[in-house]
């Protein structure tokens, strides 16, 4: 296992080797196999570098676990270009730079794990996150893709929204982080990283030991007549939003086909 990390502040600012080396002492004390890389993913040569470094070390890259990130929490009327810049950098591009040479390698091996470590900020969304809730639910675009594509290479792309008490939270769960263990966390994405895990292009939550999914439903909505104004719209909004016999979709391609079999009146 690499184990990257460039040892920063929760800003992002500063660096160190004592976080990586930490871990791998722990990896290593349990009986597995570690080294520790200190490069940003936030600079794709930096990233790339750890690619190398794990096949250097181990052959191949089986799994790659994208849970680098910072905050630089503000309401978003004050919110400046370069806080939105640092996070979007370390989160969303940062992911983009280690998956890429990752996936390179697994398509032409034919197997792979993603994980991609989200937030419900992103997918909900949370006051004075604008900047991390977009860069987060970026990392879920980021993984549908993967999931659509990779698929027959062997290759299976998931995300998890954590809640746990870590650097980044401990300011903002108060008490209630006593219950939400990282620990709680790990069996999940161990087991998406996993040779055993058979699914893919999904969601999950997981914090204080309740796991749970998530999914973007479509609701069947509204077929308007040929000619419509935003009057008809307001009319009809309750039909629009009701969510009874919602669909999940699993790609672009999937709504477009639905779409079509809406408007040819075929659809079940």
């Amino acid at each position: 296992m690499v184990v990257n990390d460039i040892g920063g502040a929760v800003d992002g600012t500063g660096s160190s080797t004592r976080a990586a080396d930490g871990v791998v002492e722990e990896i290593r004390a349990a009986g597995g196999e570690a080294v520790a890389d200190y490069g940003s993913v936030a600079d794709p040569e930096q990233a790339a570098q750890t690619v190398r470094t794990a096949i250097e070390s181990f052959g191949s890259v089986d799994i790659v676990i994208s849970n680098a990130g910072i905050l630089r929490d503000r309401s978003f009327a004050n919110m400046t270009l370069d806080e939105m810049n640092a996070v979007v950098d370390v989160h969303l591009r940062g992911a983009f730079h280690i998956s890429l040479p990752a996936y390179r390698h697994m398509k032409e091996k034919g197997y792979g794990r993603f994980v991609f470590v989200s937030s419900n900020a992103g997918i909900l969304g949370n006051f004075g996150q604008a900047n991390y809730g977009a860069a987060k639910m970026g990392l879920v675009g980021l993984s549908n893709v993967l999931a659509i594509e990779g698929a027959k290479y062997g290759i299976k792309s998931n995300v998890v929204a954590p809640v746990a008490a870590t650097r980044m939270t401990q300011d903002l769960l108060g008490p209630f982080a006593e219950k939400l263990d990282p620990e709680l966390v790990a069996p999940l994405v161990a087991y998406l990283a996993s040779e055993d895990c058979e699914v893919t292009h999904e969601v999950f939550s997981a914090g204080g030991g309740r796991f749970a999914r998530f999914f973007v439903g479509l609701t069947p909505g509204w077929v308007a007549p040929r000619e419509v104004e935003a009057e008809d719209i307001a009319e009809h909004l309750a039909e629009i939003r009701d969510t009874e016999g919602f669909h999940i979709l699993s790609s672009a391609t999937e709504e477009l086909q639905l779409l079509g079999s809406i408007l040819e009146g075929t659809a079940s």
